[in-house]
C-alpha cells in the first residue's frame, strides 16, 4: 500500500515525543481549561446532565453558530459551517477551492497541511515567504508577482503560526483588494485571533463577500479537546459544496462538543484575557531566557499568536539541538525540518516554541542546563 498523502511531519514528531517528553514547549494552544472550570465561566448555561447525546446538524447547532457569528461584524449565523477542529476545514476547502489546472499561492512559513493538500489535488502552488529580516513582514508585492491567470485561491495564516507575525492594516486590507482584482478568493486562517498584543485585524470573512476565514476552539481559546472548529463565509454557495463534502468526513460534531464550545465563546472575552495574561507573562521568561544564552539565540517577540520562531546559531545546528532537547533535556522544540515547502524557503536555522502554557519555567531551567554541559 501507498499512502496518497506524505507524512505530516508535525504531527509525526508530536506523536513520537508530546506524550512521553517531560516538557511539551512546542505547544500551539493556550492553556487548556476543565470541564469544570468552563462551566463556571459559562455561568450556569449549560446542565450537562440534561444534554441529550444524539446527532447535530452538519452545519452545527443553531447555537453554537449564532455565538460564532457574534464574534464577526457582519457574518449571520447563516454564513457559519462547523466542522471537526480547523484541519476539516482547511483540508475541504484546499481541495474544492483549487484543483488541476488551478493555481493557488500560499504564505511560507506555514501550517502544512494547506500546501500539501493542494499539492496532491494537482493545483500549481506558488509560495511567498515571510521575511525573517523584516519582522516576518508579509510583502503584498510578491503576492501581486506571484499572481496569474488561473489563480483562484490566495490561503494565509495570521496570527501566523510558527513565526507570531502579523500584517499592518494596511497590508491586510490591500491583501483583500489584491484578492479581489484577480478574482482569486482569500482563505484565511485566523486560528489564533484574540491573542494579539495589539487591536486585532478585521477578518477576512467581514471583509470580503467571497473570502473564508477559518476559526477554531483549540488555539486562541485553548480548547482543543473540543474538536470543534468553522467556517464563515458570505457565499453560501461555496458553504453549501462544503457541507455536502463534509458528509463524507466527519458528518456532524460530537453534541457536548459543540454545547461546550457555546458556553466558551459566551465567555469568549474572559478566557482571551486570561491567555494573554499567560501569553504576556511567558514573553518575560522568554526574553530572559534568550538574553541569557544570546550568543546561540536570535529572539524577536511574536506580534500575536502564542508561538515564536526564534533562530539558533549554535554550530551543531537547529535540528541537532532540537533532538538533544528532547532526548537529553526531555523537552520538545519543532525544528525548521517540520516546516519544510516543497514551493518556497523556509530558513533551516529556526525553532517553535510556544508561548501559551502556563509554568515554562522548567522547561527552560532544563534547556538552561542543557547548554551549560
Amino acid at each position: 500500500m501507498r499512502p496518497r498523502l506524505p507524512d505530516f511531519r508535525l504531527e509525526t514528531y508530536f506523536s513520537r515525543w508530546e506524550f512521553v517528553a517531560r516538557y511539551n514547549l512546542a505547544g500551539s494552544d493556550a492553556e487548556t481549561l476543565t470541564v469544570g472550570e468552563l462551566l463556571e465561566l459559562g455561568d450556569g448555561v449549560l446542565d450537562l446532565n440534561e444534554l441529550r447525546l444524539g446527532y447535530v446538524e452538519t452545519w452545527g447547532t443553531p447555537a453554537l453558530r449564532e455565538a460564532i457569528a457574534a464574534t464577526y461584524e457582519r457574518c449571520t449565523p447563516d454564513d457559519v459551517l462547523v466542522f471537526a477542529g480547523a484541519e476539516e476545514a482547511i483540508y475541504w476547502s484546499v481541495q474544492l477551492l483549487a484543483g488541476p489546472g488551478d493555481h493557488a499561492v500560499v504564505v511560507v512559513p506555514g501550517y502544512q497541511s494547506t500546501e500539501t493538500v493542494l499539492l496532491a489535488g494537482g493545483a500549481d502552488v506558488t509560495a511567498v515567504a515571510l521575511d525573517p529580516a523584516d519582522g516576518w513582514r508579509l510583502d503584498l508585492d510578491a503576492v501581486r508577482a506571484a499572481l496569474r491567470p488561473t489563480t483562484t485561491l490566495v490561503a494565509v495564516n495570521f496570527p501566523n503560526n510558527p513565526t507570531g507575525a502579523l500584517p499592518d492594516r494596511a497590508t491586510w486590507q490591500g491583501l483583500v483588494e489584491l484578492c479581489a482584482e484577480a478574482g482569486a478568493r482569500l482563505l484565511s486562517d485566523e486560528v489564533y485571533r484574540g491573542l494579539e498584543f495589539d487591536a486585532p485585524l478585521p477578518q477576512a470573512a467581514d471583509l470580503s463577500d467571497t473570502a473564508l476565514s477559518v476559526g477554531v476552539m483549540s488555539k486562541a481559546y485553548g480548547l482543543p479537546g473540543l474538536r470543534v472548529g468553522w467556517i464563515a463565509c458570505r457565499d453560501h454557495a461555496v458553504l453549501e459544496m462544503l457541507e455536502r463534502h463534509k458528509h463524507y468526513t466527519s458528518i456532524c460534531n460530537a453534541g457536548p462538543s459543540e454545547h461546550l464550545a457555546t458556553v466558551a465563546l459566551h465567555a469568549r472575552e474572559k478566557i482571551l484575557a486570561r491567555n494573554r495574561g499567560i501569553v504576556s507573562a511567558n514573553l518575560l521568561l522568554m526574553d530572559a531566557f534568550f538574553a541569557k544564552h544570546g550568543e546561540l539565540f536570535d529572539w524577536r517577540r511574536p506580534d500575536g499568536g502564542c508561538v515564536a520562531f526564534p533562530r539558533y546559531r549554535g554550530a551543531d545546528g537547529v535540528e541537532a539541538w532540537c533532538r538533544r532537547a528532547v532526548e537529553e533535556a526531555g523537552v520538545i522544540l519543532l525544528p525548521a525540518g517540520l516546516y519544510e515547502s516543497r514551493v518556497g524557503p523556509v530558513p533551516a536555522d529556526r525553532f517553535r516554541i510556544g508561548l501559551g502554557r502556563r509554568n515554562p519555567s522548567s522547561a527552560l531551567e532544563a534547556l538552561d542546563a542543557l547548554l551549560s554541559v
